[in-house]
């Protein structure tokens, strides 16, 4: 794996400009044992929660944070940091517990189904953002990436969503098999011959590693997963008809792995649009699958997914094209296709 110092993406950090951007480090106590957290003041209580997380395992779902004067506004993880009287020489209290049971945690967690678009404009101020690009600096020196297979010299990337695109996490079934979408493994073969996979969830690796185990996606003899990402490599940004949301900036990728992967070369599949908001143009919004029982004998997304990355795949630069309109380009390229 390549230094992370060798990508624009990991650009040493802008100077401080103000009162918001200065660090600070916190004392957090859990479990008889102290903890020190250095964190932003533009960062949010959820991005707090996210790097205690890394230290303790415990999911920031699970966390109830306790600190003098502060009250419930530490129960809201979209304040910013910079709007809570936080001292760095003050410790901060965690109760909660390390998550054991994964199906549990995973039904038990939040669903978003409020998806939401935002402008143009607004999409590119928040890319551009000098705030979002700091957090990304300091994702990619927090988060290193472990690959299970090598990266593959000329390939392009995929990378995968789970929730709702590879598995209805939501219903229920004695077995998983049964959750998982239409063609998934056909769908992995395929695409493995143009493309390294990686997968990317907003849950816990412990979930990611379990979850693909039992979809037996991790060793399938027919392709290799490159690598599993968590929420973890997530960053939180802020929109200004929106608010406080997180999302997955492929530049964490591109940052390790610059010899391989850039905006040139890589596509991701999401059923969220705004997890694309930091590199909208490598986003393809993949149609949710749910209800599993019911839909799974009539969802074909990932056929026609297969025939799209299996068209594009030849070509040198993907970030040219909207894939907005992937249904619309299969077709057409479909129809070239019977009358040539």
């Amino acid at each position: 794996m390549a230094s992370s110092s060798s990508s624009s993406f990991a650009a040493p950090p802008a100077a401080v400009s103000s009162a918001s951007e200065e660090e600070l480090t916190l004392t957090v106590k859990w479990s008889g044992k102290e903890y020190t957290v250095r964190i932003c003041g533009d960062d949010s209580v959820g991005e707090l929660k996210r790097r205690i997380c890394e230290l303790t395992n415990v999911l920031p779902k699970r966390q109830k944070l306790l600190y003098p004067k502060v009250g419930s506004k530490l129960a809201d993880d979209s304040v910013l940091l910079s709007q809570l009287p936080l001292k760095s020489s003050l410790k901060m209290t965690m109760i909660g517990t390390v998550e054991d049971d994964i199906i549990v945690d995973q039904v038990d967690s939040p669903e978003i189904v409020d998806d939401f678009e935002l402008g143009q404009d607004e999409v590119v101020d928040i890319k551009d953002k000098e705030v979002n690009k700091r957090k990304l600096r300091k994702r990619i020196d927090q988060y290193k990436i472990k690959t299970r297979n090598p990266c593959r010299e000329g390939k392009k990337l995929l990378v995968l969503d789970i929730d709702y695109t590879l598995f209805d996490h939501r219903s229920t079934a004695e077995n998983p098999l049964e959750l998982m979408r239409p063609y998934l493994h056909e769908f992995l073969t395929a695409a493995y011959a143009g493309y390294d996979i990686m997968i990317w969830s907003a849950t816990s690796m412990k979930w990611v590693e379990v979850k693909m185990e039992q979809l037996g996606v991790l060793n399938n003899p027919s392709y290799k997963i490159t690598a599993l990402l968590d929420h973890l490599a997530m960053i939180t940004v802020q929109s200004d008809t929106r608010g406080i949301f997180d999302c997955k900036p492929l530049g964490l990728i591109w940052a390790q792995f610059p010899e391989f992967y850039s905006p040139k070369n890589t596509i991701m599949f999401d059923d969220l649009r705004r997890n694309f908001v930091m590199n909208p143009q490598n986003g393809l919004i993949i149609r949710p699958f749910r209800k599993a029982h019911k839909s799974r004998d009539s969802d074909q997304e990932l056929v026609k997914l297969t025939e799209y990355l299996l068209t594009i795949a030849d070509l040198d630069d993907l970030s040219g094209l909207d894939h907005n309109n992937w249904e619309m380009f299969h077709e057409d390229t479909a129809k070239r296709q019977r009358h040539s």
